[in-house]
């Protein structure tokens, strides 16, 4: 046993018959969940299938907020870094309180008020042409592919396999088929409400694991010394890197040697998180789902206060872990990682698993790894049914413009399944990869890529000046940028303990959030340059789809046709081109487009609110904000 990976993989022998009961019970459960919420919509228009016929209340879409966003990956990831290195990682998730806010007060007004479906559909009608619309669909199913899905499966099939010894592959077909079923059949309700059921399970499995592991330790106020003591028996001889941080209780490091340094966790990573809660089809498809804008709102300030809670259930016992098991969750000795995970870099993934195969009894246990699952479950399903969304109507529709309504909904169905096909292949790939970066990989992938999307949104919405050739030369300058920093960093990955890293400066210099700042100033430069160098947007392309320009009443209704922005490109058919008409002196557009037999219309929802509700919600996001700020200024 000492000469290979199994010493790890024996703990899953105390697997009981009460566990089984339990993970079977949630599958079902489950099962249930999702077939009860498909015949709740119809599901054979695209408005039911993709936006749940916009007609969700705020807690099911809050909680839907939150599962997208904690899988699988998440859970292993951040578990894993806090056993690594402390609580600055909780930054991530206290960050978003603030971009979700944004989300809810300004992109989604604006969304609504232009009638889109998908994110490229929006820079479609707001640009013209057709090449960033596509260039931005295939950019967000890349990303999908490769950060999202692969990562949550890895991380998900890691889990199931060190805790019940499974083969890798059949815990990992098993939960992609269940997942794949109720997202092929029911659409974005189905999505919703089964986000909500994890959502549950998630937080009840994870606080019964959190008050267990510290009453192991003796309490928050052990939690320090013991942190700072778990130091593994094999060091390397001349270095550091067995040691603790000594920052490890701290959020804010130094802006220059830290690991996660202050700057780019409050600027940086909220650009990161501008795409990934304003603009990325994953988030905005659920918020588009909801029945007005105050359901949007409360949705945010749900999602928000959710999102404060992983700092203390799943990084805080990351933290714990090291501290119970410093041999194998910190070890730094490549021979004896080998033996302990199975990765020569170290083994700070498998703090959350550890724990809960060794504090956890039978049942309990059962309950974690089906809480595991529903984290894997509920952002691949959100992942499914966006991207699905994404290929058909900014792709499909694109060669296809006369499309009936049953052929676009089969070909969302279809693409699910190649996703999950695809997702299959991938899992040897990751396998052999350096599974101790994985966490490193998804982050430093996003901000090389992400940031020229967020400076390209954030100038449409605010800037009306901003056209097409500007946005589509700022995403190409990004893009090139972008991908040369993501070849040096996969050309010059982070040293072993105790080896010279022989990486060139600028790499380690540029921390890679420092790079997402600079990214994204540099694709605004370039968007504003260009854009003053040409001539102006029309009105048609600014009418309704900036901040500014907002009606205060939406178009009664939005056809789900395939609409043609305004293209130098006449060409292209038979394709209903939709007129803008702007109400003279109200700025209200007015959206005329050729009924059509088989698309039905859709309700689309006001930006008008009651006013008790609108203020309601303001007052809720101050006390949001207050308790975040408090938070921070507490563990700065």
């Amino acid at each position: 046993m000492s000469n290979s990976t199994t010493k790890f993989y024996a703990l899953s022998q105390s697997f009981s018959i009460s566990d089984i009961i339990v993970i079977a019970t949630y599958f079902l459960l489950n099962l249930a969940v999702g077939i009860w919420s498909s015949c709740r919509v119809s599901r054979n228009t695209l408005n039911g299938y993709f936006l749940a016929g916009r007609d969700m209340a705020w807690w099911p879409i809050g909680a839907s907020l939150f599962a997208s966003s904690e899988g699988s990956g998440l859970f292993i990831g951040l578990a894993g870094t806090g056993a690594a290195g402390g609580i600055a990682v909780a930054g991530f998730e206290w960050n978003a309180t603030y971009v979700l806010l944004a989300l809810a007060w300004v992109f989604v007004p604006v969304y609504i008020s232009s009638g889109i479906v998908t994110m490229p559909e929006y820079l479609g009608r707001r640009f013209g042409g057709e090449r960033i619309r596509t260039y931005l669909a295939v950019l967000s199913l890349l990303l999908s592919i490769f950060t999202k899905i692969s990562t949550d499966l890895y991380s998900g099939a890691l889990f199931v396999q060190v805790c019940l010894g499974w083969n890798l592959y059949l815990s990992t077909v098993l939960m992609l088929v269940v997942t794949a079923l109720y997202t092929i059949a029911g659409g974005l309700a189905a999505v919703i409400y089964t986000d909500t059921l994890q959502t549950f399970i998630m937080i009840v499995g994870a606080v019964i694991l959190t008050i267990t592991a510290f009453n192991k330790i003796g309490g928050y106020s052990n939690l320090e010394h013991v942190y700072s003591m778990a130091v593994p028996n094999k060091i390397i001889p001349n270095s550091t890197c067995h040691l603790p941080r000594e920052d490890a209780m701290h959020l804010f490091r130094d802006p220059v040697t830290g690991d996660l340094p202050w700057p780019g966790m409050t600027l940086g990573l909220t650009i990161l998180a501008t795409w990934y809660w304003c603009t990325d089809q994953v988030i905005v498809q659920r918020s588009l789902s909801a029945k007005n804008l105050s359901h949007v709102k409360g949705a945010s300030i749900f999602a928000g206060y959710l999102k404060l809670l992983p700092f203390i259930f799943i990084i805080l016992p990351g933290m714990i872990s090291r501290a119970l098991y410093p041999d194998s969750v910190a070890c730094v000795d490549p021979e004896e990682c080998v033996r302990v995970c199975g990765a020569e870099v170290g083994c700070s993934n498998i703090a959350f698993p550890k724990l809960v195969i060794e504090l956890m009894p039978s049942g309990l246990r059962g309950l974690m790894i089906a809480v595991m699952m529903a984290a894997l479950m509920s952002s691949l399903t959100s992942i499914f049914n966006s991207s699905s969304t994404l290929f058909t109507m900014d792709i499909w529709k694109k060669h296809r413009p006369c499309a009936s309504e049953k052929e676009l909904l089969l070909v969302g169905r279809i693409v699910t399944v190649i996703l999950v096909v695809v997702s299959v292949v991938w899992i040897p790939i990751l396998q052999s990869a350096n599974s101790g970066q994985l966490y490193v990989y998804i982050q430093s992938v996003t901000s090389y890529l992400a940031p020229p999307v967020t400076a390209v949104f954030t100038l449409a919405v605010f800037w009306k000046r901003t056209n097409e050739q500007g946005a589509f030369w700022g995403l190409m300058v990004g893009l090139v940028v972008g991908v040369c920093r993501m070849v040096l960093e996969f050309a010059f990955p982070p040293p072993r303990c105790g080896i010279v890293d022989s990486a060139p400066e600028v790499l380690r210099r540029v921390h890679y959030l420092h790079f997402a700042i600079l990214l994204c100033g540099l694709t605004a430069i370039v968007v504003t340059t260009v854009s003053l160098l040409t001539p102006p947007p029309t009105h048609e392309q600014v009418c309704n789809l900036t901040w500014w320009t907002l009606t205060e009443e939406a178009p009664r209704e939005i056809h789900l046709q395939k609409v043609s922005s305004v293209s130098h490109r006449s060409s292209q058919g038979p394709e209903p081109v939709q007129r803008m008409t702007c109400g003279q002196g109200t700025g209200l557009c007015i959206s005329r487009a050729p009924q059509s037999e088989e698309t039905p219309s859709a309700r689309i929802p006001s930006v008008q609110e009651s006013v008790f509700w609108s203020r309601f919600c303001c007052f809720s996001a101050i006390l949001l904000i207050s308790i975040n700020i408090f938070l921070y200024a507490y563990f700065a």
